[in-house]
């Protein structure tokens, strides 16, 4: 029997660095991945599809090259996407080496393969048992897939294969509007590809405030992408050829899509299958493993963080629920807000958003005041050509900031300053005291403390 500290299981995120954590503690360690180190977030998800975002930058910039006064012998250009993913698991493979070298410090053992439960506090990963007081369940999430007639098709895909795709498709067809599918909406509009959203509710990013999330679909609109809102999918079938149709009913009436490639990006599931849980007393349900404040679960000594918990599905969120199961651990109060946690969507244009929303204000009845800030007011997004974008700040009846979404050029900066403030109870008149650069974009929100 193999005995330590703290096991955590999985080295995403929130499992990395919360064993660097741990061991900077002095506690002794042992972290197991079943598949490559860094989790979905490196592999899969927020760095491939961030640089999938810079190749898409730059074909955006290269088409407007012209109006900076940079004159193309020819304006056309392909988009290799072999050269694409190959900077793109160059990117990856680096990080992933530094993650790698993190997981050799000492205190920390690595231990490749599955664990699995096999007690409250055991787990057998490769034959082997290791126990530990405390366990720290960090295995991620996976997509996942629509329950539809079709879905298993050839070509109807998930974010994982559309990363590794060798060539730009002539049309994809999206299920689902969340920040998945609509990133990879903007990404693939910039290479050239005819994109269509399918999205069941009535309008795109549920989660976001609904002015910002309109005008952001309608910017899309604008570049070419299209839109089915209040849209079941019904089935997906193969036609001649290489084309697969979408069905789906809007408002009661049938309608279809047509597209080479079909993204299903309806949500993540929390992954719990492969953890034997049935070993064990520990409580989840459909949405994760259920745990308090301290990320704990009902079983004392066991915790899970990040997407399997079901709470906050972002990495950043995944690794300071890390930090708070450690410094529980050790007896140390820690002051980690979760209910300032800042969000960021990499389409063009950018989205940030932090705290409350004004649809969130109404819904909880509560006094506030919603200020709008534009950047066509702002002499350097007139620089750079990014004049399209707004900021909504939410305060309460004392000036104390709430919240902030906009959409626009470094909208994740912006809402990272928001962040800051709220986590030190700012009102708007701190805000407006703070000097701020000349000229940035996020003079806007200075400007914004003086509204009345």
């Amino acid at each position: 029997m193999n005995k330590f500290d703290i096991l955590i299981i999985g080295s995403g995120p929130g499992g990395y660095r919360t064993a660097e954590h741990a061991a900077r503690k002095g506690l002794t360690v042992a972290v197991f991945e079943k598949d490559q180190p860094g989790g979905t977030c490196l592999n899969s998800g927020c760095i491939p599809t961030k640089t999938l975002c810079k190749h898409a930058e730059v074909a955006d910039t290269v088409r407007e090259a012209a109006q900076y006064g940079v004159k193309l012998e020819n304006a056309a250009f392909d988009i290799d996407m072999q050269a694409v993913v190959a900077r793109k698991e160059e990117v990856t493979e680096k990080l992933r080496q530094g993650i790698e070298q993190l997981m050799a410090m000492p205190g920390i053992t690595f231990v490749r393969g599955e664990a699995r439960f096999t007690a409250n506090k055991t787990v057998v990963c490769n034959g082997e048992e290791y126990t530990a007081d405390n366990i720290i369940i960090a295995s991620g999430s996976s997509a996942k897939v629509l329950p539809v007639e079709g879905a298993q098709l050839n070509g109807v895909i998930t974010s994982t294969e559309l990363l590794c795709l060798d060539h730009v498709p002539h049309s994809l067809c999206i299920i689902g509007a969340g920040v998945i599918g609509m990133e990879f909406a903007s990404i693939y509009r910039s290479f050239g590809c005819e994109v269509t959203v399918v999205e069941f509710l009535k309008e795109c990013l549920p989660a976001l405030d609904s002015d910002i999330a309109k005008r952001l679909r309608k910017q899309l609109e604008q570049r070419g992408v299209q839109f089915a809102l209040q849209s079941g999918v019904t089935k997906i079938e193969q036609l001649e050829g290489n084309t697969l149709r979408v069905h789906y009913q809007k408002k009661g009436k049938d309608a279809f899509a047509d597209a080479e490639l079909v993204l299903m990006a309806t949500g993540r599931a929390a992954n719990v299958g492969s953890l034997s849980l049935e070993n064990t007393e520990i409580a989840y349900t459909k949405a994760g493993i259920t745990v308090d404040e301290n990320m704990q679960t009902n079983v004392p000594g066991v915790y899970a963080i990040g997407d399997v918990n079901g709470k906050q599905m972002l990495a950043h969120a995944a690794t300071f629920q890390g930090f708070r199961a450690v410094n529980h651990i050790v007896g140390h109060a820690d002051r980690i807000l979760f209910n300032i946690v800042p969000a960021a969507i990499f389409t063009h244009p950018e989205v940030g958003s932090v705290g409350l929303s004004e649809d969130q204000c109404k819904e909880q009845g509560m006094a506030y005041k919603c200020r709008k800030g534009y950047y066509r007011s702002n002499g350097k997004a007139h620089a750079g050509n990014a004049t399209e974008g707004m900021i909504k700040l939410m305060t309460d009846e004392n000036d104390r900031i709430l919240g902030c979404h906009l959409y626009g050029e470094n909208a994740a900066f912006i809402a990272q300053e928001v962040a800051v403030l709220m986590n030190f109870g700012a009102t708007l008149s701190q805000l407006g005291e703070i000097v701020h650069t000349h000229p940035t974009l996020s003079e806007i929100l200075q400007d914004m403390a003086f509204m009345p």
